[in-house]
């Protein structure tokens, strides 16, 4: 199958790209202008997101200070800062089990999670420690995390909270210390962020409609080129493909913005244009491709006889696939949510192989020959959904699905075995 050289283009946009930032909407703007080249109409769709700029942020103890940044979203401390005594919380049930954490700094070994947060709001805990990285980091080779708190943390309220590198934590905690003193300042305000919305127009079924969707966003210190740019620049291919093969179903295009953020680009656009979704018959979403060690795979969240029928493809013109039900963390989930039968398409690294959200997200470990193996068998299955008869795919999302959705949305939590 011929291809359109996007794979060159993702040379243009490896470069950090957070949400709401002036280098994504550099991003959005370029990838319009690609969209323009196929003479297909591409717009932006604006949406506010959470911004803030740390002013400053310190971690002390008796013995000195530690590295840390501020995590973002989570409040200030007094301006002189917050001394409180330090407690080591292995687990949630050790935390259900204590009494109240006023006044005391609670240091956790991994990232906050929101029943996490939840509970130290409900213990009354004045500061949070949370901790980046592995015991086995090189300081010159990683960076010290950025972390954010989500709205479904700070529904709870503010607790101000830093971030210390995982070697430093074991050094803190190794020290004893009885007291702890945090300091964060930080100005706390909205962004606009933008989704690219690009649509081609179908033939004699053309009120139905299949999206396809990819976030353009990256995380602090990434170029973000597998980790999204490889599916930017997918659904680009795909773009240009059924602008020389008109379909007969029309096609949307949804670059998302802030998805690193919380898919907050595809939850704004299913929120504005929910009036219209019962015309959506499939959401089609890539996240990551073209990495050279990996294995392609598809996540359904939708009826089985999808994750069947792409097995099936997969062994028809012989690409390697292994399709499955569940509830993928993208924003394809955002679209099944709404009641829109989705899945993502992905090239997954393993263990040991390329990494995302760090430096290490970088051109060095894909290569374009599965970049576009991956791209031609989307086409060759959309293709299919596209120019079929009836739609073959149920407009309905399956009871079990859409208890995942409730878990991963953050409605429910899963009950414990």
């Amino acid at each position: 199958m011929e291809n359109f050289g996007s794979f060159d283009f993702l040379k243009k946009i490896a470069y950090e790209r957070t949400g709401g930032s002036e280098a994504e909407l550099k991003t959005a703007n370029l990838i319009i202008t690609e969209c323009h080249k196929y003479q297909v109409e591409a717009h932006l769709e604006e949406f506010l997101v959470d911004g803030y700029e740390i002013k400053k942020v310190m971690l002390e103890t008796i013995d000195g200070t530690y590295e840390v940044t501020g995590v973002g979203m989570s409040g200030s401390t007094p301006i002189d800062g917050l001394v409180g005594e330090l407690v080591f919380i292995e687990s949630d049930e050790q935390l259900k089990a204590m009494d109240s954490l006023e006044g005391k700094i609670v240091f956790t070994p991994t990232r906050m999670m929101v029943k996490t947060y939840k509970l130290l709001s409900e213990k009354k805990a004045s500061g949070f420690i949370c901790t980046s990285g592995s015991l086995y980091d090189e300081l010159e080779k990683t960076d010290l995390e950025k972390m954010t708190l989500r709205e479904r943390h700070y529904q709870y309220g503010k607790i101000p909270g830093v971030c210390i590198r995982m070697k430093d934590a074991q050094r803190l905690l190794l020290s004893h210390p009885k007291e702890v003193k945090i300091t964060l300042q930080q100005d706390e305000f909205k962004l606009t962020s933008h989704n690219v919305v690009a649509t081609i127009p179908g033939g004699e079924k053309k009120s139905e409609i299949v999206c396809f969707t990819a976030h353009y966003d990256s995380v602090p210190f990434s170029t973000g080129a597998y980790d999204n740019g490889t599916g930017t620049t997918t659904i680009l291919e795909i773009l240009a493909y059924f602008s020389k093969h008109r379909p007969k179903r029309t096609l949307k295009f949804i670059w998302c913005g802030s998805e690193e953020m919380g898919l907050l680009g595809s939850k704004a656009y299913v929120e504005a244009h929910k009036d219209e979704l019962d015309f959506y018959k499939l959401c089609i979403n890539v996240d990551m491709t073209g990495v050279v060690i990996g294995k392609d795979i598809a996540c359904c969240t939708s009826e089985m006889a999808l994750v069947d029928y792409i097995n099936y493809l997969g062994r028809e013109v012989g690409f390697a696939i292994q399709a499955r039900q569940g509830v993928y963390s993208s924003d394809s989930t955002s679209f099944a949510d709404l009641g829109v039968p989705a899945l993502s398409f992905a090239r997954l690294a393993p263990k040991g192989g390329a990494e995302i959200h760090s430096r290490k997200d970088v051109m060095d470990y894909l290569d374009a020959e599965n970049y576009y193996k991956t791209a031609e068998f989307i086409i060759q299955f959309a293709s299919h959904m596209i120019e079929s008869c009836v739609f073959p795919v149920a407009h309905f999302i399956p009871e079990e699905m859409k208890k995942e959705l409730d878990i991963y949305m953050g409605r429910k939590e899963r009950e414990e075995k």
